[in-house]
C-alpha cells in the first residue's frame, strides 16, 4: 500500500494548507519556557513563578477546551472562522508578556489567555482534518499532530538563534501565529465533515460509555502524564546533565538546541506513524511508541550527567517517542464517534489530558529540586506504563 492519491488536489492542499496554519499558530505554548533562562537573567523570577508561566498555559487550555466541548463550536459553526479567530486573538495576547515587570501576574495572566485560545486552534484543527478522510485517518491526524509538534519546537529554535534577545523570540511567535489564522481561512472542508444544529451535553457519556473511547481516553492520560513535563523542561533537564561536563554557557546553549530537536523530530515521527497505524493499527503504533518513551524516559534518568553525547542521543529518542500515539488516540476517539459529535468528544479528551498536565508542569520543577533531575525524569514513564496497559485490548478491535 502506497501513500494516498496525491491527484486528489483540493484535499491535500486543503490539509497542507491546515498543517502550516496549525503549526505556526501553536508555536505560541512554550514562548516562554523557552526564553525563561534569558527573561530570569534580566529579572528575579522565582522557580513557582517560572513554573506558574508554563503550567497556566495547561490551565488556559483546559478550560478553553471545555467551552469548545459544552458549546459544540467545532461542531456547530464554520471551525475555519473559530481556528482564525482564535490563532489573531492568542497572537495579540502573547504580546503582553513584553510588558513589565517579567513573571508579573499580567505576564500569567497573558499565558492563561493564550492557553484558552489555543483551544480553538488544536482540537478545531483536528476536526477539521478527520473530515477529510476515513481509511486514512490515522495519517490525517498524524499529519496535523506532527505540525503542531513542530510548530511547538519553533520557539526553542528561536531562543537558540536569537541568544538573549527574548524579545524577538516572543514578537516572532506572535507574527507566526497570526499567519496561521489567516491561512487557515484558505481550507476547504473535507466530505466527511459533519455539523450538528444542537450540542446535547449528554453525549458526552459515550466517553465512559464506549469502552473503545475510554480505552482510548485513558491511554492519552497515561501519554500527557509523561509529555508536557517533558515537553517544558527538557531544556532545564538536559542543561542540568550536560553542565556536569560542560560550563555553564555552553551548557545552555546545547539544551536549548536539544528541545528544538527533540520536539520537531517528534513532529516528523507523526507522519510516519499516522501512515503506519492505517496499515497495521492504531493501538498497535500508539502502544510501540508508549513502549519507546518510557524506555527513553528511565535511561534518560539513568545517563543523567554522563557522556554529553549519550544524553543528547536518548533526549532526542525520547522526543521523537514522545508524541507519535498522540494522534492515534485521537484517531481512534474520532473512529468510534458519531461524526456529529467528534469535535466535542475530541476537545473533552484533550481538556481531561491538559487538566492532568497543569500538575505535571507545575510539579516537574519542584520535583527536580526536591528529588533531582534523575528521579524526576524516571517519574515520567509511569504514564506510559499506564497508557500501555489501557491500550492493549483494542490491539484486536480494529478501528478502521
Amino acid at each position: 500500500m502506497g501513500f494516498p492519491d496525491m491527484r486528489d488536489s483540493s484535499k491535500w492542499f486543503s490539509l497542507t494548507l491546515l498543517v502550516l496554519a496549525e503549526a505556526v499558530g501553536m508555536n505560541l505554548w512554550f514562548t516562554s519556557a523557552a526564553v525563561l533562562p534569558d527573561m530570569a537573567r534580566e529579572g528575579t523570577i522565582s522557580l513557582d513563578r517560572q513554573a506558574l508561566l508554563s503550567s497556566s498555559v495547561q490551565a488556559g487550555f483546559v478550560l478553553g477546551a471545555l467551552i469548545v466541548s459544552i458549546s459544540g463550536l467545532a461542531d456547530r459553526y464554520d471551525p475555519r472562522r473559530v481556528f482564525a479567530v482564535s490563532a489573531l486573538m492568542a497572537a495579540a495576547v502573547n504580546l503582553l508578556l513584553l510588558l513589565p515587570p517579567l513573571g508579573s501576574d499580567l505576564a500569567v495572566a497573558s499565558r492563561f489567555l493564550t492557553g484558552a485560545l489555543l483551544a480553538g486552534v488544536y482540537p478545531v484543527g483536528m476536526k477539521l482534518a478527520v473530515g477529510w478522510g476515513l481509511k486514512d485517518r490515522g495519517l490525517l491526524v498524524g499529519l496535523l499532530v506532527g505540525g503542531l509538534t513542530l510548530g511547538k519546537s519553533m520557539p526553542y529554535l528561536a531562543a537558540y538563534l536569537g541568544g538573549t534577545d527574548w524579545r524577538l523570540a516572543i514578537l516572532a511567535a506572535s507574527l507566526l501565529a497570526a499567519l496561521g489564522g489567516l491561512l487557515v481561512l484558505g481550507v476547504g472542508l473535507g466530505p466527511h465533515h459533519a455539523t450538528a444544529p444542537r450540542f446535547r451535553p449528554a453525549a458526552i457519556v459515550l466517553a465512559w460509555r464506549d469502552t473503545r473511547i475510554r480505552r482510548a481516553y485513558i491511554g492519552y492520560l497515561g501519554h500527557m502524564w509523561e509529555l508536557y513535563a517533558m515537553w517544558a523542561w527538557v531544556a532545564a533537564a538536559a542543561g542540568a546533565s550536560y553542565a556536569a561536563r560542560l560550563d555553564q554557557a555552553a551548557a545552555e546553549s546545547l539544551a536549548k538546541l536539544t528541545a528544538f530537536l527533540a520536539i520537531a523530530l517528534g513532529g516528523l515521527a507523526c507522519i510516519l506513524a499516522g501512515r503506519l497505524a492505517d496499515r497495521h493499527g492504531k493501538a498497535e503504533v500508539a502502544i510501540t511508541a508508549l513502549v519507546v518513551s518510557g524506555s527513553a524516559a528511565i535511561l534518560s534518568a539513568l545517563s543523567f550527567g554522563g557522556p554529553v553525547w549519550l544524553s543528547l542521543l536518548l533526549f532526542l529518542v525520547w522526543g521523537l517517542a514522545v508524541i507519535p500515539d498522540s494522534a492515534q488516540f485521537s484517531a481512534i476517539v474520532a473512529d468510534f464517534a458519531p461524526p456529529h459529535l467528534t469535535g466535542s468528544l475530541l476537545a473533552f479528551q484533550t481538556a481531561l489530558g491538559f487538566g492532568l498536565t497543569i500538575a505535571t508542569v507545575q510539579l516537574t520543577p519542584l520535583a527536580a529540586g526536591a528529588l533531582g533531575w534523575p528521579a524526576t525524569l524516571a517519574l515520567m514513564a509511569i504514564g506510559p506504563i499506564i497508557g500501555l496497559i489501557a491500550m492493549r485490548p483494542l490491539c484486536t478491535t480494529r478501528s478502521d
